[in-house]
């Protein structure tokens, strides 16, 4: 096997990058090894265009192994790797959205890059080493690509920054961010964050550029090194006289029909001018392939709104729908909307609707989550969904996909830092936000109704969340405008998008794509500020509708008692099989969960069946010991005594002697079958046997009815001896008895 080998040091660690002929058809691969985290990327890409296409089509696909975690995973039915987990999606997505922006968008050749996670150990995340293997196969091939590209991860706890910190120094951390860039700049963020400052994440980038063009060096010697020389693709452009004619009788039309302030009216505007235009060049221009002609017309619109926001006479910047760049869509937000659910609340910005809905479930209901690398048990859950008629299309419904399973996810990290730890309310937590009509950021409209939701639901978060989306024309570092709240063009055609969410406090969540090579630090220090003021803002709206989280729990929602068992006496409310506690649950309707530490949540909407399961339970879980009185029944009878059930599997014996406080010739004579009684343990042997006696409770009753009784004498002795000294002392001393003063005198 052909090798050779780089290394460097990253975050106080030794990474190494090794080139082989593993993956020898490949255009390029690269293998990374990073403590014992081993991932393999490879690029490939076609000989010849793909006809038809008018987008770039690269594929990103991060793969999980299980034998990378020394496991065999999969369901019981099927032990192999299958459909990706949400894990592996979000890496892939997270690679793709680096390392896209460096390609020529032009491009219609495919290029696929696969990651491979070969090996993973118990401290580093395989997602940041796979973005620079991704880069360095990409790097040393004959691809053209815009490269090398450096990623980092960047965490904080306790006060101190962490490069690339480990699984162990992520928990609990204030701040995660992952961050790529090249040049000084910055082109990618996924972040998530316990209400930050706008500094703190000023700092963090600063620190992540550092990090990363030492990455960029290394690269760099490489690729010098061992790098192929770039294929030369040829990049289809317009003839002159097809651009003569667009501009003749299309440009003009364009710029009319994008300024129409109504999204569908636009659209269809829009779409009509490109059919008319496409219908033209398949008459006039038919040796020109379609996507040349459907290129010019996306590019016409893309020149349109980069010129009328950034060189616009002075203060008359141009955005389609009119607002001004630092100007917010109207907004509506709306609460208890749905009479069944837990929680719900609907929040509007311009055209884009979202209806979120909360759910609340027992403990139990958490998601068991057994991925190679993530092995947890998730009780707060964030789902995102976008149905095809939220844009006016028709498309077949076949469940999520990697956009929606990314935003779901980003609005889950931004709701993270304000749900309440599960002891103070342990409820498991589900959010699903509709996307109902969608124009633009739609991602924090999930994230400000989510937290409508919550609060309705009566969860107590710490306070709500809200968030923007920012975007950014730009010509060069020295001229660009920044927009607030960016919708349809400004999105697709802009070079930006932005988005950061939070509370009044601080950030939560922040993501970052660019359709650009990087934007400078100055540039991200600039659209923080002006994601906060929109943030703000929005919040006002929240807090006008709902203040704070409502302090009573719906009516229809469970309700849960927590309850604490020696953690000795598990395995008898569980039972042989688990047969005990299901019995409970049956009878009761209740929900039961057990933790390790004999903590019990009993969950139910009937309060009769939660009660009743808490005395099953306390009743099997009774501490047994000498002199402790309890409530039975009389189960068998024998010759010698009597049999007394005091709870589920819990009996023992009383002996004939122990019957009554008297000589006891038959036990008939005194219990029968299914009789009710006070016993008192009076013995326990070796193998847990049980000694009960009746005539000690009655004994001991019989005591404490004579000691009351004694009792009641004593005070009423006591009661008369006061009485006669206060007649006596009356009737020498001018008392109520008479005397001088008193009330006989004359």
């Amino acid at each position: 096997m052909q090798s050779k080998k780089y290394t460097t040091e990253i975050g106080g660690r030794t990474l190494t990058a090794e080139f082989t002929d593993l993956a020898h058809q490949a255009n390029g691969s690269c293998l990374v090894t990073y403590g014992e985290t081993v991932v393999l990327a490879t690029a490939v890409q076609s000989k010849n265009a793909r006809e038809g296409t008018d987008f770039f089509p690269l594929t990103v696909d991060y793969e999980e192994k299980f034998y990378a975690a020394g496991m065999i995973l999969g369901s019981r039915f099927m032990r192999r790797e299958g459909r990706a987990s949400d894990e592996a999606i979000l890496v892939s997505r997270l690679i793709d959205r680096g390392i896209r922006p460096l390609f020529s968008q032009k491009t219609r050749n495919e290029v696929q890059v696969i990651i491979l996670a070969l090996s993973i150990d118990e401290d580093n995340d395989p997602d940041v080493f796979s973005i620079l293997a991704a880069s360095l196969a990409l790097g040393t091939s004959n691809i053209p690509w815009g490269g090398p590209l450096g990623s980092v991860r960047i965490g904080k706890a306790s006060g101190k920054f962490i490069i690339n910190p480990t699984y162990k120094e992520r928990e609990g951390a204030e701040l995660e961010a992952v961050v790529c860039g090249k040049d000084g700049k910055v082109n990618m963020i996924e972040a998530g964050a316990k209400e930050v400052s706008e500094s703190e994440m000023d700092e963090v980038l600063k620190l992540a550029v550092l990090e990363i063009d030492k990455q960029i060096d290394f690269q760099k010697k490489i690729i010098s090194e061992i790098g192929v020389k770039k294929s030369e693709i040829k990049l289809a452009e317009a003839p002159a006289d097809m651009r003569s004619a667009f501009s003749k009788k299309f440009s003009q039309k364009v710029a009319e029909a994008l300024y129409i302030r109504e999204k569908l009216n636009r659209y269809e505007a829009l779409n009509a001018l490109k059919r008319e235009w496409m219908e033209i060049c398949a008459e006039d221009f038919k040796e020109t392939p379609k996507n040349i002609a459907d290129s010019l017309f996306e590019d016409e619109i893309n020149d349109i709104v980069h010129k009328d926001i950034i060189d616009p006479p002075a203060g008359k910047e141009k955005r389609p729908d009119g607002r001004k760049i630092d100007e917010i869509r109207p907004l509506f937000a709306k609460a208890r909307i749905l009479p069944r659910t837990h929680g719900s609340g609907v929040f509007y910005r311009g055209e884009t609707h979202i209806l979120s809905v909360a759910t609340l479930g027992a403990p139990g209901d958490v998601q068991l989550i057994e991925g190679m690398e993530i092995r947890t048990k998730k009780r707060f859950m964030h789902h995102y969904n976008f149905p095809p008629f939220s844009v006016g299309e028709v498309k077949p419904m076949r469940g999520p996909v990697r956009r929606d399973i990314g935003h779901g996810a980003l609005g889950e990290r931004a709701l993270l830092a304000v749900i309440p730890e599960a002891t103070d309310f342990p409820y498991t937590i589900r959010v699903v936000s509709e996307t109902l009509s969608s124009n633009g950021s739609s991602s924090m409209g999930s994230v400000t109704a989510a937290s409508l939701a919550l609060m309705d639901a009566g969860v107590p978060i710490k306070a709500p969340v809200s968030g923007a989306a920012m975007g950014l024309m730009m010509k060069d570092e020295n001229h660009y405008k920044i927009l607030t709240d960016i919708q349809g063009p400004e999105d697709h055609h802009g070079d930006m998008d932005f988005k950061v969410a939070g509370t009044k406090d601080g950030i939560t969540a922040v993501q970052m794509d660019v359709k650009v090579d990087g934007i400078p630090l100055k540039i991200m220090k600039e659209a923080f500020l002006r994601a906060r003021e929109a943030r703000i803002q929005i919040l006002e709206v929240i807090t006008n509708e709902l203040p704070a989280p409502r302090p009573e729990l719906p009516a229809n929602a469970p309700r849960i008692l927590k309850m604490q068992i020696n953690p000795e006496k598990i395995g008898t409310v569980i039972g042989p099989g688990g047969k005990m506690i299901q019995s409970i649950v049956a009878e009761t309707g209740a929900e039961i969960d057990i933790e390790d530490d004999g903590t019990i949540f009993i969950t139910s909407t009937n309060e009769e069946g939660m009660k009743k399961a808490e005395a099953k339970i306390k009743a099997l879980t009774k501490e047994l010991e000498i002199g402790a009185v309890f409530e039975g029944k009389v189960t068998r009878i024998f010759p010698f005594g009597a049999m007394v059930e005091i709870g589920p599997r819990q009996e023992g014996m009383v002996h004939v002697s122990e019957l009554a406080p008297f000589r006891v010739e038959q036990v008939t004579d005194v219990v029968a079958p299914g009789d009710e009684v006070s016993v008192k343990i009076i013995g326990i042997d070796d193998q847990g046997r049980i000694n009960f006696s009746i005539k000690a409770v009655k004994e001991l009753a019989l005591k404490s009815h004579e000691e009351r009784r004694a009792g009641e004498a004593e005070a009423r002795r006591q009661a008369e001896n006061r009485a006669r000294r206060d007649q006596e002392r009356g009737g020498g001393r001018g008392g109520f008895g008479g005397g001088r003063g008193g009330p006989h005198r004359r």
